[in-house]
């Protein structure tokens, strides 16, 4: 029997990173980046005001020239008293404005945050730093040359490296590559992933299951979490025939993903047809992880590319599970994800959980928090005394899952256990 760390160190090191890809920035969020992204311009490209107030000469308001200086806050209340000194208002400015303006000397204009600066301003006085004069200004304290004035490129230079090679584009990545102007980057797309169902039993959901029939919830299950864990996924559903058929299906499939599910592939009489095609195809290993539920399943990599394919339990929830710990990772690392597994927190269990002798148990579980303490309390689901550890029903209330290490047979109320939350891409 094979550890889950064995058998994970086999499966991340088969991880396939796509081809890179140009992609609009707007579809661009989560994937990694493929490229190093440089700014041609700067940024911001013209002098800007940095607050509301008046584009003066510092000379004219009783302030330095040329130290250029932006003070690292906006003001806040009143200033300490300063000899006024008055200025006539000969213009406004708002942010966009395209009318370039020409200031004289002892002049003032009305800005906005964000506006051009007219030419030969040096800084902007505050509205705090004066009596908000519409014709004319009172300046109350005096401002230096460069005071509250985004200057060219005080953001990005050009050459300045936007966004790095490897880097997961996120909101603020996604902002950036706007700001110097790309429209496109080149990423690494979401791996493509196949999930198919194969068993004589089942059914699609559009029709009504016969006796002995039941429906094929794994194809929809193992799709939503493909999903989930950011694949492009392709959900094939029920695949049957005859040898010649399934091979063909498989090999049609291999050639549009990056990563292969199976579910139904282990286990029983009706998966050793399937495994028999598989082996014609590359080579797949079968066999029993220390883990319940979902110890029996199969990993390997076929076809020309060497995609890998997992073949997991008929059982929803064993399949679930395997999925969890297995395929998940795996399309993580091809994201570029630094953290590829769920985040673990530390509850007290309320109820009795058992698990089996050296296998780790994956419970699944509701985690709540303690209103007054604020500690992390979790309720076993799966497992519990008295509850079936494969049904499905108690799965959907589940946001995390008890892990419980291989000489652990038993946790009892009060026991602080290890939780891995569920929340989506946590």
């Amino acid at each position: 029997m094979r550890s889950v760390e064995q058998q994970l160190a086999l499966v991340t090191d088969s991880a396939v990173t796509p081809e890179p890809v140009r992609t609009a920035i707007a579809d661009a969020l989560g994937l990694m980046c493929a490229e190093e992204v440089q700014a041609v311009r700067p940024l911001p490209g013209f002098p800007q005001a940095a607050i509301d107030g008046y584009a003066v000469r510092a000379v004219d308001v009783g302030g330095e020239r040329g130290l250029g200086r932006t003070p690292p806050e906006e003001p806040v209340g009143r200033p300490r008293s300063a000899p006024e000194r008055s200025l006539p208002v000969v213009g406004e400015v708002n942010a966009g404005s395209q009318r370039p303006l020409r200031l004289q000397p002892k002049q003032a204009v009305r800005v906005h945050t964000g506006a051009p600066l007219p030419a030969l301003a040096d800084a902007v006085l505050p509205l705090e730093w004066s009596d908000r004069g519409r014709k004319r200004v009172v300046a109350e304290k005096p401002v230096r040359s460069g005071d509250f004035v985004r200057r060219v490129g005080d953001d990005i230079q050009p050459g300045d490296v936007a966004v790095s090679p490897g880097s997961v584009l996120g909101p603020s990545q996604i902002g950036l590559l706007a700001a110097v102007g790309r429209s496109k980057v080149l990423v690494y797309p979401r791996p493509r992933l196949s999930v198919l169902s194969i068993g004589h039993e089942l059914v699609d959901i559009e029709r009504e299951p016969g006796l002995g029939q039941v429906y094929d919830v794994n194809s929809y299950a193992l799709a939503a979490a493909g999903k989930e864990a950011g694949a492009d996924v392709h959900r094939v559903g029920i695949i049957e025939g005859e040898p010649r058929r399934l091979r063909d299906i498989i090999e049609g499939q291999l050639l549009r993903s990056e990563v292969m599910v199976i579910s139904g592939a282990v286990g029983g009489a009706g998966s050793e047809s399937i495994r028999r095609v598989l082996a014609e195809i590359g080579e797949i290993d079968t066999t029993r992880v220390a883990m319940h539920p979902g110890s029996v399943q199969g990993f390997g990599r076929l076809g020309p590319d060497q995609i890998p394919v997992f073949l997991l339990p008929a059982n929803p929830v064993s399949a679930l599970v395997a999925f969890e710990i297995f395929v998940r990772p795996l399309i993580r690392i091809s994201l570029g994800k630094r953290n590829v597994r769920r985040r673990v927190v530390r509850a007290r269990a309320v109820n009795h959980v058992l698990s089996r002798q050296g296998r780790r148990g994956y419970i699944r579980a509701r985690l709540m928090r303690d209103s007054e303490t604020q500690d992390y309390l979790v309720e076993g689901l799966g497992g519990a005394t008295g509850a079936p550890a494969h049904l499905l029903a108690g799965l959907s209330e589940a946001n995390a899952m008890i892990r419980i290490p291989e000489e652990v047979t038993e946790v009892r109320p009060g026991d602080i256990v290890e939780v891995l939350f569920l929340a989506a891409n946590a």
